[in-house]
């Protein structure tokens, strides 16, 4: 649940448009395109994906319309849809954005007039709209390589908030004794049947390729390997680069783009954010005299 300082700092706007109205960002048809393919089959079989309940019910709590940053294929944004809460997502990727409008289209009338699509890079994109609730959910601010990218993207988040919105997001507590290692090895991660052809495995290994202790960022590789039986079929590869952040890294990003935390966690069952955390989970509020 959430707690009462949470909710007392809320405030609602209403919110009108129109579907895929948004803004052009060049280069960027083909990011995540092999992801996009496999997103929703892999993450299905992820067990320990326990993040979705807690952005619905912050959603819930605190009303729409929801602004998502990174919505990807959906898997937050539709299950907020479905509460009858109106939801408006943002994402760089067109086969992403192509794989979340083939399930809109499987929804009913209710739960599309609930939705709004926008294509723009999240360090740049600026809406004519501001929001009770921006959500971050499943680390896209870890997709961020440079300080100066990770504050413009808090930035375009503060900049969507309304007086009184909050904005929430997750980050991995890194584990700095694990981080370094295991780098060229490759890991089978997950595994499940294809759905356009059941007689089919799909299986996806992660490949560490790199760490830069520096700038705090790791290069990998994801390989999806469809099987006949044991006979290996296809294979495709997609790179991943992303970055790891410390506690007061966050702290100083925050200040500088004009949040401060109304609530902070060590898991999305909202226990401490201590030396036991898991993940970095954060409620942000627009820090007072902070420029829109």
């Amino acid at each position: 649940m959430l707690s009462a300082g949470i909710v007392g700092c809320i405030g609602r706007n209403g919110l009108s448009g129109n579907p895929w109205k948004g803004i052009a960002v060049k280069n960027l048809a083909r990011s995540y395109s092999t992801s996009a393919k496999y997103y929703d089959g892999a993450y299905a079989v992820k067990t320990d994906l326990v993040d979705l309940p807690f952005y619905v019910h912050l959603a819930k709590k605190l009303g729409g319309p929801v602004l998502e940053i990174g919505c990807g294929t959906g898997r937050i944004l539709l299950p907020i849809a479905r509460q009858g809460i109106e939801i408006h997502g943002v994402d760089n990727s067109l086969p992403m954005l192509r794989v979340l409008k083939t399930h809109l289209k499987q929804e009913s009338r209710e739960v599309r007039r609930n939705v709004q699509l926008h294509r723009g890079d999240m360090r740049q994109f600026r809406l004519k709209k501001k929001y009770p609730l921006v959500i971050m959910p499943f680390r896209p601010l870890q997709h961020m390589r440079t300080v100066d990218d990770q504050l413009r993207a808090l930035a375009s988040a503060a900049f969507h908030l309304n007086k009184n919105g909050i904005f929430a997001f997750d980050v991995f507590y890194p584990k700095f004794d694990k981080i370094p290692g295991g780098i060229g090895e490759e890991i089978l991660e997950l595994e499940w049947r294809d759905s356009a052809d059941t007689g089919r495995v799909i299986r996806r290994y992660f490949r560490k390729d790199s760490v830069d202790k520096i700038n705090q960022i790791f290069t990998a590789t994801f390989f999806f390997r469809t099987y006949q039986g044991d006979k290996l079929v296809k294979e495709e590869t997609e790179p991943l680069t992303m970055s790891y952040y410390t506690y007061p890294h966050l702290r100083a990003l925050f200040l500088l783009a004009g949040l401060e935390p109304c609530e902070e966690y060590g898991s999305f069952a909202q226990t401490p954010l201590d030396n036991s955390a898991e993940q970095m989970v954060f409620l942000l509020k627009r820090r007072k005299g902070a420029r829109s």
